[in-house]
Formats: structure tokens, sequence, C-alpha cells
């Protein structure tokens, strides 16, 4: 059951204006990795010059992330998504990306 908007927990500014950004970043980069993959070939392809000649790949790039940045379903969807990881870190202690992780055998 999600939260609704009288029951989200307060979000400090530092997670409004800085870590769901993040997230939103790092999600868009995933949503956009056709043009992240296009542009850091071009980048190595032409070294130096990559300024110039990359432009339109950089362009492409921009662009797509652009798109993600300003939609506000994405942040709401990445807010939710950071209050759930905030929430069960709260209730368990282990971070987001500690859970995934495997426990040892010998345990």
């Amino acid at each position: 059951m999600e939260a609704t908007k009288a029951e989200e927990p307060f979000l400090r500014h530092v997670e409004t204006d800085v870590l769901i950004p993040k997230m939103m970043r790092e999600k868009a980069k995933e949503l956009c990795a056709e043009k992240v993959t296009a542009f850091n070939h071009c980048c190595k392809e032409t070294g130096f010059l990559m300024v110039f000649k990359c432009r339109d790949q950089n362009a492409a790039l921009k662009d797509c992330l652009t798109v993600h940045y300003r939609d506000s379903a994405f942040f709401e969807e990445c807010k939710q998504e950071y209050i759930k990881e905030k929430l069960e870190f709260q209730r368990t202690g282990v971070a987001a990306k500690n859970r995934s992780q495997k426990l040892p055998a010998s345990m």
C-alpha cells in the first residue's frame, strides 16, 4: 500500500534538492543508455576534437536527459522510490545498495 501525501514522511532540503535529483540523474542515464553509449563512443573515437565532432551526440544526450529532469511524474516516481528506500532503511538499518548483496556461505 502506497503512502498518500498526508502520510508521506518529512523530506529534508538535502533530500528533495540533492538526493532525489541524484536518483533522477542515475535513472535518466539508464533510460537514455543508447545516447550515452553513442556519446561515449564518439568521445573515445575523436579524442581531443570531441568538443567539435561530438556536438550532435552531446545535444541528443542532453535533450534526452532534460526531458526526464523536467518531468514532474518522473520526479514523483523517484521521490516515492526514495521514500520507500528511506523507510526500509529506518526499519532494517541496512542501506538499499547493501540489501541486494548475498550473505557469506559461512553464516
